[in-house]
């Protein structure tokens, strides 16, 4: 098991929820973009608080992580009958992404690749989305670093606008925006921070 993989089996082995229970609320803002009923992955989903509130609104959900302590608590929040989402283990580093296959790509606090295996990520991600598909990301700012409110710690794990801008050339950008906000989101994210959103969409 990767180290990283095996650090976040650990911070999901206990029974609280680390991120919370509610949906982010960049997603529940932005979700009207999406097509409905849309074909939606969401990647690194954690403990399932955004696979589960799309679930519920009528998409077609499939949540990938890589840890599996992780996907049990999904599983659990997800454990109504009117909620159905595809769970299913993957490391992202190593995942075949499918092409054109998606209405909606979610990604919120995916901030576990470097910046080369990030600008391999989002070519992925872009390639992913069908015509008219929509891009929604949120992440930490280099800001972040001022703050003790969460994860990542180092600086190139953290976004900033001029990265983000050129980041999706095939894409048309609808959103960049940075700005700093109190979350409470869990334990993990509480607290003033910083934060970098992005919505795009594949022509």
């Amino acid at each position: 098991m990767k180290p990283l993989i095996a650090e976040w089996e650990r911070k999901f082995a206990g029974a609280g929820y680390e991120f919370g229970t509610a949906p982010n609320a960049f997603l529940v803002g932005e979700a009207p973009r999406i097509v409905m009923p849309g074909d939606v992955p969401c990647i690194a989903d954690g403990e399932g608080r955004n696979s589960s509130w799309l679930a519920e609104q009528g998409h077609r959900v499939h949540a990938v992580e890589a840890s599996l302590n992780a996907i049990a608590k999904a599983e659990a929040l997800a454990g109504s009958p009117d909620v159905e989402v595809r769970h299913e283990q993957v490391d992202l580093d190593e995942w075949s992404w499918p092409v054109a296959t998606y209405d909606a790509v979610i990604a919120i606090f995916i901030q576990f690749s470097d910046p080369d295996g990030r600008r391999r990520l989002f070519s992925e991600i872009a390639a992913a989305l069908r015509p008219g598909g929509v891009l929604l990301i949120e992440g930490y700012g280099r800001g972040q670093l001022t703050f003790a409110t969460g994860v990542p710690k180092s600086a190139g794990y953290l976004y900033t606008v001029g990265e983000m801008e050129p980041a999706f050339p095939a894409l048309e950008l609808q959103l960049l925006a940075e700005y700093d906000v109190p979350l409470d989101e869990g334990p993990r994210h509480r607290g003033m921070s910083a934060l970098v959103d992005l919505v795009a969409v594949a022509p």
